[in-house]
């Protein structure tokens, strides 16, 4: 079954009718990025915007930082070290090329001066420090099987890494899919430690001072941007794990594959006024609200209210009508008796240009086994039907049928 309904407000509607004639939307354009790959997911109501190329495993330079310090938080947060423990730096640490906090093996760096280390300076030498302080062997290889290992469990099954800092390794991938789960992850896991993303600047011990700014484009742009991680090498080009809130949305993205610095800088900004401008939450029904009605199944009542069990709010395109169109599905009759909350059906709703919306519907009231008399008597109607029904026409004899 069909319905057709105002978003702004919900009618009462039965099982069997429509409302409205028609559908008339405005589509969300499709955002025609020049990033090799992307990934564009509203927080907020888990809405994906724009996948491009986002499972293809490709390398991800810096931006794979972050499941080193999703390590760190995870340590942190068990107590296993605090902001205030030391690490050693290795002769290999002190050899890490590339972009660097400039330690040397006498530092005794703290967590948090690694944090800081990773996210401003994108430091190479504090990934392998932190690696080898955490790792189960003492080595990054142990370190990077680990983080291997638990990107899997947090769904990020397009990633093998093979170092902690993002150095270009044939076997380091990573999806740009699977970037936007670990950087949602690290929002939702760690809202404390995710405040050091925003960081815009950090000099250890006065020794990078043309190295000392967060090369987030979007900083500069007064747009909510907080996070979270840029990346580049010549294999991977540029790219871009952000972030950026606005009201009570936030919008997360991953871009892969920019030819230079500039394009980074100019997609990212676009994108991210796209999500906010051409998408908004709207609530399109209310928890308790009668969506359709169910036949129940030699019941004291005949028929049980479907409803949703809570507000029902979802991201739409900006322009779209006042109208949405939603599929109503359930098994009927329902056998009794039914219980109030039991899930018995969905509403699935369409959104231009986005994936459908499944919507769990539940009965709205307990609707106990009837008595005697109405057990008999829908057992009577249902011997009545099979008696009244038209045999079918004899089959004709002879010849292959």
């Amino acid at each position: 079954m069909t319905m057709r309904f105002p978003h702004a407000a919900l009618r009462r509607i039965l099982a069997a009718s429509l409302i409205s004639t028609m559908v008339v939307g405005t589509s969300a354009q499709a955002f025609d990025t020049r990033a090799g790959s992307a990934y564009v997911i509203d927080q907020s109501t888990g809405t994906v915007l724009l996948s491009k190329n986002a499972e293809t495993p490709l390398p991800p330079a810096s931006m794979s930082k972050l499941m080193t310090l999703y390590m760190l938080f995870e340590a942190l947060e068990r107590g296993t070290v605090t902001m205030d423990t030391t690490f050693p730096v290795s002769s290999r640490a002190r050899a890490m090329g590339g972009s660097t906090m400039f330690l040397n093996v006498q530092d005794r760096p703290t967590v948090r001066e690694l944090i800081l280390g990773i996210v401003v300076n994108s430091g190479n030498d504090a990934c392998v420090v932190v690696a080898e302080g955490l790792s189960p062997t003492g080595t990054e290889d142990g370190f990077a099987a680990l983080m291997t290992q638990r990107a899997r469990e947090l769904g990020m099954t397009d990633t093998v890494l093979t170092n902690a800092s993002g150095w270009p390794s044939p076997q380091h991938r990573m999806s740009m899919r699977d970037l936007g789960i670990l950087a949602e992850r690290l929002i939702e896991d760690f809202p404390d430690f995710y405040l050091y993303f925003n960081e815009r600047e950090y000099d250890y011990k006065n020794r990078a001072p043309a190295n000392r700014f967060n090369r987030n484009p979007l900083f500069s742009l007064d747009i909510g941007a907080d996070g979270l991680k840029t990346g580049h090498t010549q294999e991977a080009g540029f790219g871009l794990v952000g972030s950026a809130a606005q009201g009570n949305r936030r919008v997360i993205f991953v871009i892969s594959g920019m030819e230079t610095e500039q394009i980074r800088a100019e997609e990212s900004a676009a994108i991210v006024n796209w999500a906010f401008r051409q998408f908004a939450e709207r609530t399109v029904a209310s928890a308790g609200q009668v969506i359709a009605e169910a036949e129940v199944w030699r019941g004291a009542q005949p028929r049980v209210a479907l409803v949703p069990e809570s507000d029902v709010s979802m991201l739409l395109p900006a322009l779209s009508s006042d109208t949405i169109e939603a599929e109503i599905v359930h098994q009927g009759p329902i056998n009794a008796p039914v219980t109030q909350g039991q899930v018995l059906g969905e509403m699935i709703i369409s959104r231009d240009g986005l994936d459908p919306v499944h919507v769990p519907l539940v009965a709205a009231a307990n609707v106990p086994l009837g008595g005697f008399a109405t057990r008999v008597l829908t057992t009577s109607q249902v011997l009545l039907e099979r008696f009244t029904q038209p045999e079918p026409a004899a089959k004709p004899s002879g010849g292959e049928s």
